[in-house]
């Protein structure tokens, strides 16, 4: 089993451009799965985590609601956003500057196969990321993603979570917000869940900007840990 990862950082970059990336890499290595099962081969498949910062986009999931996104092509144009129906899970969210998005192309044959498992890990990253900055995250019951104050009337999102998965191959990922400007969420009904605010840590911790570099820095630890991942 391969546990090396091979990690990107790919700046600020189009969201449709790291898409196609993504799938890129995601079809190589189900490429090379189904050559290894054809020719009875053991060659190893390949890892990858990109981070990403991305324009404002709106994305919705394969199974979302278009009515959860409250404003027209119009208004969309006018705050220089751009909309895609894309192939991942869960509902409609927003991307943009202030955000680290990552995304992990794994082939979860090489660590273990249990998408659930995956999800929860991928939380548990972000759980112990915002523990660093003292700030007590945690899952919301029936709710993919990192709340705060879960079973308040101030439950709040701060980190948001879509993913595929094909032959155990992952693409999509999560988003964290660190820098967000919240405004853009009161476009959408984030994730198609009513009555949910949406939060960002510098608003939690009370501060104009987080460091964006040092979030990473805890993020890829955490991964490397609960993975059992080596980042390369």
């Amino acid at each position: 089993m391969n546990k090396v990862v091979k990690l990107e950082e790919l700046g600020r970059k189009d969201y449709k451009e790291t898409w196609d990336y993504q799938e890129g890499l995601f079809k190589e290595i189900l490429d090379q799965k189904i050559k290894n099962r054809r020719q009875n081969l053991s060659e190893s498949t390949s890892n990858h985590l990109l981070f990403v910062e991305h324009p404002h986009v709106y994305t919705l999931g394969k199974s979302g609601d278009r009515e959860n996104l409250l404003i027209n092509e119009e208004q969309l144009k006018e705050k220089q956003a751009s909309f895609y129906k894309i192939n991942r899970g869960g509902d409609i969210t927003y991307h943009g500057p202030g955000q680290i998005v990552g995304y992990p192309i794994l082939d979860l044959e090489n660590f273990f196969t249990d998408i659930h498992k995956y999800l929860r890990l991928l939380e548990e990253v972000m759980i112990l990321t915002l523990a660093e900055y003292r700030v007590k995250a945690e899952r919301s019951p029936g709710e993919t993603g990192v709340w705060l104050d879960v079973g308040t009337p101030f439950a709040r999102k701060i980190c948001a979570m879509g993913v595929r998965a094909s032959r155990w191959v992952t693409m999509h990922g999560f988003a964290l917000n660190v820098n967000a400007d919240l405004g853009y969420f009161d476009n959408i009904i984030p994730c198609g869940i009513k009555g949910k605010a949406v939060t960002s840590l510098n608003v939690e911790l009370g501060v104009t900007e987080v460091s964006m570099e040092e979030v990473r820095e805890k993020i890829k630890k955490h991964f490397s840990a609960l993975f059992e991942a080596q980042l390369q």
